[in-house]
């Protein structure tokens, strides 16, 4: 796993979002993305996570930062979890784990015991002009939406 670091040029990508409609890092030119890599929809794990991330949203709009969820899960899960917990950002669907190879966060991992490859809990602050300001990769799950705004309030 070659995760990208700070001051790189992150690599443009379309996926899919949850109403099944193409959304590109592009398409945000101009604002600060924050691209967060999540196992599974809908587990405790990522449900914690994405809703500290709902619950921050006015601050994070605040810093000019867009949130996006990036997963392995089909397009058709992701509307269940922003219907079940109200969650207020895109959610995009990167199945074939191309965009996660991209940034470096599809990788061995261990769980149990096991060795499987998979998804990596890692997130991406992009500035305006498509470089990596900041990586998140060291954080709990209810804890990742008060490290980012830490940093961003620094």
């Amino acid at each position: 796993m070659n995760t990208l670091t700070s001051g790189m040029l992150a690599p443009a990508f379309t996926l899919l979002n949850q109403d099944d409609q193409p959304v590109s890092l592009s398409d945000f030119k101009g604002k600060k993305v924050l691209a967060y890599f999540y196992p599974k929809a809908m587990t405790p794990g990522c449900t914690v996570q994405a809703c500290g991330l709902r619950d921050s949203k006015a601050e994070l709009e605040a810093h000019n930062v867009v949130v996006l969820g990036i997963s392995i899960d089909p397009v058709k899960r992701l509307p269940k979890f922003i219907e079940r917990d109200n969650l207020n950002f895109t959610l995009l669907s990167d199945e074939d784990h191309a965009v996660a190879d991209q940034f470096g966060v599809w990788g061995e991992k261990k769980f149990m015991g096991k060795i499987y490859d998979g998804l990596h809990r890692i997130s991406f602050l992009i500035d305006e002009h498509g470089k990596i300001e900041h990586v998140f990769d060291k954080f709990k799950t209810k804890d990742h939406h008060q490290v980012v705004l830490d940093y961003l309030n620094q």
